[in-house]
């Protein structure tokens, strides 16, 4: 007698599919569903889909809950990392320091070909450039009109609690907001300070 296989697809082994982390890494960035669906070239109706797929998992209600949670992927250079360390880390350098911009091809000229920064790379509407070891991002049209300032930490996690304790309000959880081709990730969590203006930590991780 045959062993009798189910049917559909099989288990994912971690706790949200690839395509659901992709698409809450997103939420918890701040993006819109619009926004995401643009950014990872898909439709509306997919991004609906793996929220509510991903809420339904994680027992939550809203996307405020989800913009909160600190899961980490089982693949990312993070998964394990941190259990047990103690919460009183400082923050580093400045990392990197955000701008936004009308159009991002006139203002990648300006700051690459008038300007003369290094330029690092290119993901759609976002431009990177090196000021000299501080990373320059030119977003087009997107986040808060003040610049944003980027701490560097050596555990995103850590940092995200202590500062937490100290009485500092995120606006959302660590998240990876890329990988890049080697394995390296892009860790961030972002905050206010005490007049409502956009802060955020960052960290590198790899393998």
């Amino acid at each position: 007698m045959t062993e009798r296989k189910e049917r559909g697809r099989p288990p994912h082994p971690d706790l949200l599919t690839p395509a659901e982390w992709r698409v809450v890494e997103a939420v918890r960035h701040g993006m819109t569903n619009p926004g995401i669906a643009r950014r990872q070239g898909v439709s509306l109706d997919a991004v609906k889909y793996h929220v509510a797929n991903a809420l339904v998992k994680l027992g939550f209600s809203s996307r405020r809950e989800l913009r909160q949670w600190d899961g980490v992927r089982r693949d990312s250079a993070l998964f394990g990392r941190g259990e047990g360390m103690e919460g009183n880390i400082a923050l580093g350098a400045i990392g990197q320091i955000a701008r936004s911009v009308k159009d991002i091809a006139e203002a990648r000229k300006f700051y690459g070909e008038v300007l003369g920064l290094a330029h690092l790379y290119t993901f759609g509407t976002l431009a990177f450039f090196d000021c000299g070891g501080l990373r320059l991002l030119l977003s087009q049209g997107e986040g808060s009109a003040d610049s944003i300032l980027y701490f560097r930490v050596p555990d995103i996690h850590a940092a995200h609690a202590s500062l937490s304790e100290r009485g500092a309000v995120f606006v959302n959880a660590p998240h990876m907001i890329h990988k890049h081709a080697d394995g390296t990730e892009e860790w961030m969590a972002f905050f206010n300070d005490n007049e409502g203006r956009p802060l955020a930590i960052m960290s590198q991780a790899k393998v």
